[in-house]
């Protein structure tokens, strides 16, 4: 009986779908974290009766035919990739990006990876790195005798030092943009790879060609909805539970089938 198959992959897409939402819901105090989601598509169908085809009966043409569906298949997992909400946090070195961009760093491996988390630290060296100790490219140094350091939205940094009344010019954070930004490839720790779907990152100044602007003292929250991700959920066991009162119809039926005397 197909009905137990095809029941068994809709609770197999439920149970995907529950997995998404849960990990919405467990990043949703994530900086920079963009939402999920669990897209599907239904799978091949069996011909019983094309469409189009002659009856052999008086040779008129099918209008519809006899299409049994066998189920459904995890198509994608589609990041939202709508900004979250800017949060103001005071620290000088916290950055957040309004509008389309991501920070170049550069990986152990020696490849360069892509976050929106600009939760920045300094080294001892006072190099200026990701929370993950990653240096971010282009690579800025702040002297230890800085007295404040600033970075407008153009992403210049300057620092003030004592018995100078001009600041001076550190260097100039950069954003990376992307044709297709769902394209990326998540890494974890807030990090993401261009892949074939992205397209290769193109680097330019905050501000120009589409890219968005900094803004110090700030950090971007996650853009998970929990009232969303909550009904969601809801309607995800709901879907679970109808595909098993499925399975256990068609073991009824079965069970009858054996019973015939």
């Amino acid at each position: 009986m197909n009905a137990l198959k095809i029941a068994a992959t809709g609770m197999a897409a439920q149970q995907m779908r529950v997995e998404v939402i849960s990990n919405n819901l467990a990043n949703m105090n994530t900086t920079g974290y963009n939402a999920r989601r669990a897209e599907f598509a239904d799978l091949n169908y069996q011909q019983i009766q094309r469409a189009g085809t002659v009856s052999a009966q008086d040779g008129s043409v099918l209008p519809a035919g006899v299409q049994l569906g066998m189920g459904v298949r995890p198509s994608a997992i589609s990041m939202n990739v709508e900004q979250g909400a800017l949060k103001q946090t005071g620290g000088t070195l916290d950055l957040a990006i309004e509008g389309r961009g991501y920070i170049e760093v550069a990986l152990p491996s020696g490849g360069s990876g892509y976050t929106r988390d600009g939760a920045l630290k300094l080294t001892g060296d006072g190099q200026v790195v990701t929370s993950d100790g990653y240096q971010i490219v282009p690579d800025v140094t702040i002297p230890d005798d800085a007295r404040d350091v600033t970075i407008n939205a153009d992403g210049e940094i300057y620092a003030y030092f004592d018995g100078q009344a001009e600041a001076q010019l550190l260097g100039q954070l950069t954003l990376a943009g992307f044709t297709n930004e769902k394209g990326l490839e998540a890494m974890g720790g807030n990090l993401y790879r261009e892949t074939g779907a992205s397209g290769a990152a193109r680097i330019g100044e905050p501000g120009i060609d589409g890219l968005g602007v900094f803004r110090q003292g700030y950090l971007e929250g996650s853009s998970v909805d929990a009232v969303r991700e909550l009904t969601e959920l809801i309607e995800a066991q709901r879907g679970y539970e109808l595909n098993a009162k499925v399975i256990t119809a068609a073991d009824q039926m079965l069970g009858a089938t054996t019973q015939i005397r």
